[in-house]
């Protein structure tokens, strides 16, 4: 062996030359930057993984490692997490890899390596599944019993310009594989191991282009083609920074913990909003994209948005992988990307980061005061924050199981961490919820365990903008109009682009019979939250009918049914609006849809419980109500 001959672990990374050839004669520009960002993925993946990459030439990688175990954890990962993005999308977009691992003699010359190694590991990768690894067997013999997987043994082949034939194992990677670097024992179905002679390694890592674009992880920016065009924009541009945060994905394998990076989205959403120099969509809007492969121009387009954030989560035991991606629709280009690796406990300063992060990228200064808002205050107690989350996702659901459950979740978040707000404000709004859709069998007592639970999330954070909406809604309740509007206001101080915090305001306006002024907050609402929910629509399209827009009113009224057909309060409202324009049969099927849906409806207990403050328009509204048929 001369002194040129050195032990190596290598890895080279290319592109299947019928795919790479294909999407190039399709899109140039695009499977350029494609494969551009696929270098850039696995460049980080081969730092993580102590390899150095050696150098890159057209569409190929050469990298090496410091041991076998190193370069088959790392092609692991590359697999595993391909395999779960690809998952979302059509298989005509996807982009796979095929991987060959050697252990042999490289030459190295200066900073560049060949030599038999790599030969043997171009062979192995041609054997290899899309999607799949191939090792040699000098490779194997490193490995068994130290990583968590299977092997199928696929017999001895020959490789051009090597004497003997090359023994192969296909690596199995199954979904709860999970790659640790502490080591565990391993099945294996094929041969027996053989005494290891050499120690030097090559690695071949092969992109197989024609299947898809790696979306959430070192995403490579859109093609000129998807740049998203502010003719077509639903909404014009405000006249700041404006930006949408998508769902971050949920890389754990685990479905049960999707709340997780559902609350990581909506933490960072909530900082956002507090920005005064900041227009944010909101969580409402965004999430109707969860789950489907859109592109950054759609989004854009529909929420009328410049910048769009998205990213993903992968919690895995007590560590955490969070990735982020900022860009800019109007351009296609990247303003900012990282990705982080950090204990889970550190998951409050690392949203704290993130948030900062974009607010730096987007140009914004914050002042000291603004930027303590931003952070606000939160709990020490990882296990209160979880089980916040997994609260909250319980509330949004909507129905008398969800808001139990939210109860219940919330009580063992305080039971862990007593002085932290947040599940104290879901308490509160689950109260709110029973008492609203009479979910309890005492509306009395749901009223007092809200205000109860209000107060002290209030005592404990009086800078959270959600616990100032959860007091306008009480307020509204209890008839208290002039404080309903002041919590109102303070919730929209708060969170200058909070679509809650402006709903709430329109809503305090609109039962204080304030329905022109109530207009106004919710369009302003309905443009931080394009696809809205439906109770947005259905007070938008009361306060219409409050200043006479009947027709208007008769619209939004459907629009919202379309969401939920089983409102009572929808069906209502379109009964009084329809004994307004004279439409009483279209307002007799609207009341026979109120006793469908409940059969005890009373319209002397309705008449008593409407919280408007102008009791001439509650006589009105009652009339009418009566006119369509309803007792």
């Amino acid at each position: 062996m001369t002194d040129k001959v050195k032990r190596k672990l290598t890895a080279i990374l290319s592109a299947d030359v019928k795919g790479y050839s294909r999407l190039m004669g399709e899109d140039e520009e695009w499977t350029l930057r494609t494969l551009n960002a696929y270098k850039e993925l696995m460049g980080s993946l081969i730092q993580q993984y102590r390899g150095r990459i050696v150098g890159t030439a057209g569409d190929s990688m050469l990298a090496e490692f410091a041991s076998v175990v190193d370069a088959v954890q790392c092609a692991v990962e590359i697999q595993q997490v391909l395999r779960a993005r690809n998952a979302l999308l059509p298989a005509n977009r996807r982009m796979e890899f095929r991987i060959g691992i050697n252990l042999g003699d490289v030459i190295e010359e200066g900073e560049q390596i060949y030599g038999d190694g790599v030969n043997i590991a171009a062979r192995l990768e041609g054997l290899a599944e899309a999607g799949g690894i191939c090792i040699s067997g000098s490779a194997y013999e490193q490995i068994e019993n130290k990583l968590p997987l299977r092997y199928d043994y696929l017999g001895e082949h020959a490789v051009k310009n090597i004497a003997k034939p090359v023994r192969v194992y296909r690596a199995k990677i199954e979904p709860e594989a999970a790659v640790s670097r502490k080591g565990v024992g391993v099945r294996v179905e094929g041969k027996r191991k053989r005494p290891i002679v050499l120690a030097v390694v090559a690695v071949l890592i092969i992109l197989v282009v024609g299947v898809a674009v790696w979306q959430f992880v070192l995403r490579p920016s859109p093609p000129r083609v998807e740049v998203a065009s502010k003719e077509k924009m639903a909404f014009p541009l405000p006249d700041k920074p404006s930006i949408a945060v998508l769902p971050f994905v949920n890389m754990s394998e685990d479905p049960k913990q999707e709340y997780f990076s559902d609350g990581i989205t909506e933490e960072i959403i909530t900082a956002l909003s507090k920005v005064p120099r900041l227009f944010v969509i909101a969580r409402n809007s965004t999430f109707t994209y969860k789950g489907k492969p859109v592109k950054v121009k759609q989004v854009s387009e529909e929420l009328g948005v410049r910048y769009v954030l998205e990213g993903s989560v992968r919690k895995t035991g007590d560590k955490v992988r969070i990735t982020a991606q900022l860009i800019d629709a109007t351009t296609g280009n990247h303003l900012w990307a990282e990705r982080y690796d950090r204990d889970l406990r550190d998951i409050f300063a690392l949203q704290d980061e993130i948030t900062l992060k974009i607010i730096q990228a987007l140009r914004v200064k914050l002042t000291e005061g603004e930027q303590a808002r931003v952070t606000g205050k939160g709990t020490g107690n990882l296990n209160a924050y979880l089980k916040a989350l997994q609260a909250g996702e319980q509330f949004f659901r909507m129905n008398k199981q969800g808001s139990t459950m939210a109860k219940q979740l919330a009580q063992e978040a305080i039971a862990l961490d007593a002085q932290y707000a947040v599940p104290y404000r879901v308490m509160a709004m689950s109260h709110m919820l029973d008492l609203w859709f009479r979910f309890s069998e005492s509306p009395e007592k749901s009223m007092k365990l809200a205000a109860e639970a209000a107060q002290k999330a209030m005592a404990l954070d009086d800078s959270a903008p959600g616990t100032h909406t959860c007091f306008a809604y009480l307020y509204i309740m209890q008839k208290q109009h002039d404080k309903a509007i002041a919590s109102a206001e303070r919730a929209m101080e708060l969170s200058p682009s909070g679509a809650d915090a402006y709903m709430s305001m329109g809503t305090a306006l609109l039962y204080a019979c304030k329905f022109s002024e109530a207009i106004q907050h919710f369009e302003q609402a309905i443009r931080l939250n394009p696809f809205p929910a439906s109770g947005l629509i259905r007070n938008l399209a009361a306060a219409y009918r409050g200043v006479g827009r009947y027709e208007e009113a008769i619209v939004q009224y459907k629009k919202a049914l379309a969401l939920e057909p089983d409102d009572l309060f929808i069906h209502m409202g379109l009964a009084v609006t329809y004994i307004k324009l004279g439409r009483e049969k279209e307002a007799q099927a609207e009341a026979a849809e109120v006793l469908r849906i409940h059969p005890k409806f009373s319209l002397e207990h309705y008449a008593k419980t409407l919280p408007l403050k102008d009791q001439s328009v509650v006589d009105d509204t009652i009339a009418c109500l009566r006119k369509a048929g309803l007792k």
